[in-house]
């Protein structure tokens, strides 16, 4: 039996552009949009794919051009900017994911690879298997690997944290749950990692059902589904006041969401609990700093690759808002 066709439409774009063109696609086709980065060619390509062709009209091509027009107009470098429809085979879609998807170290704790990679982690080392989905991205982008690199720093640097608050009598307990909350979770990358280093109680959410689906499969092959909570929900919509805050809370969302909500996910920290934001271009960086410390939390690290900056924020003490 003949396997179906597939049908892609992709961009030819720049990696600072990346994350535009991958939301504009998103918001125009109601689905998140998958991307590698040709490192060859030195251009990233962003994709989303359909079963059927009936997607495709005039007007939806009208609409993708006047989206590039007002990337362009915010300042990015969109490259080629080329719109392409294809329609490809299942199979060839798959081998081509092979091609461009390659394992990733995150230091010596974590290993990220797809499960054609015959790549194994070193002693000590945490693997995640994670295969791009038809409307999934393989986790590759500097955001997503500043949020893996600080999920692992921050064992060490809660444990130091949490001493200091318990010499200040603002800590009762001396040993540290790291629980951690992954808001916009996407894939479920960074709440498997979080899983796999053993963080605990691990919360999901995102506000795309597909989204949700997508992050429990990927738990599930990775074996830590019962020890992830996985929801859809909107971070508009979070507590003020959460029963149960958080030792880590990962945010890798657009600088216009993370500012809006800045007061709603700052809430979710306990006192001394490390707040790691991204998905930040580096000339919106300084704003989103400002806004956060004037909600009680303090940087204390950040990392700036290609146009994206992002930053890790302690959470000094618990503000009334």
């Amino acid at each position: 039996m003949k396997s179906k066709s597939l049908w892609r439409i992709s961009i030819a774009t720049t990696l600072e552009a990346e994350d535009a063109v991958a939301e504009l696609l998103g918001t125009i086709f109601n689905c998140a949009a998958s991307s590698y980065f040709d490192v060859e060619k030195q251009m990233s390509v962003v994709s989303v794919y359909f079963s059927e062709k009936d997607f495709w009209s005039r007007k939806i091509r009208e609409e993708i051009l006047a989206g590039i027009g007002r990337i362009k107009g915010y300042g990015l470098k969109i490259g080629a900017g080329k719109i392409k429809l294809a329609q490809l085979r299942r199979e060839d879609w798959a081998e081509s994911w092979k091609r461009h998807f390659k394992p990733i170290n995150i230091g010596d704790l974590l290993l990220v690879k797809p499960s054609w990679s015959e790549r194994r982690p070193k002693k000590n080392q945490a693997a995640i298997i994670l295969d791009p989905g038809l409307s999934f991205g393989t986790g590759q982008h500097p955001t997503t690997g500043f949020c893996l690199r600080e999920i692992v720093a921050a064992v060490g640097r809660l444990a130091q944290i949490t001493e200091k608050f318990k010499n200040a009598a603002l800590c009762r307990k001396a040993a540290i749950s790291k629980s951690f909350l992954d808001i916009g979770t996407g894939s479920g990358i960074l709440a498997i990692a979080a899983a796999k280093l053993g963080y605990e109680p691990v919360r999901a959410i995102d506000f795309d059902p597909e989204s949700v689906r997508v992050a429990r499969a990927n738990a599930r092959v990775n074996g830590v589904l019962n020890k992830i909570q996985i929801v859809r929900a909107d971070v508009t919509k979070l507590p003020a006041k959460p029963k149960s805050p958080f030792d880590l809370v990962c945010a890798n969302l657009i600088s216009n969401l993370l500012m809006a909500e800045r007061k709603k996910i700052a809430a979710q920290l306990k006192p001394g609990g490390i707040l790691v934001v991204a998905g930040i271009l580096k000339s919106e960086f300084l704003e989103v700093q400002r806004e956060f410390e004037a909600s009680g939390l303090k940087l204390i690290s950040s990392r700036g690759e290609k146009e994206w900056r992002s930053g890790s924020f302690v959470s000094r003490a618990r503000k009334k808002f």
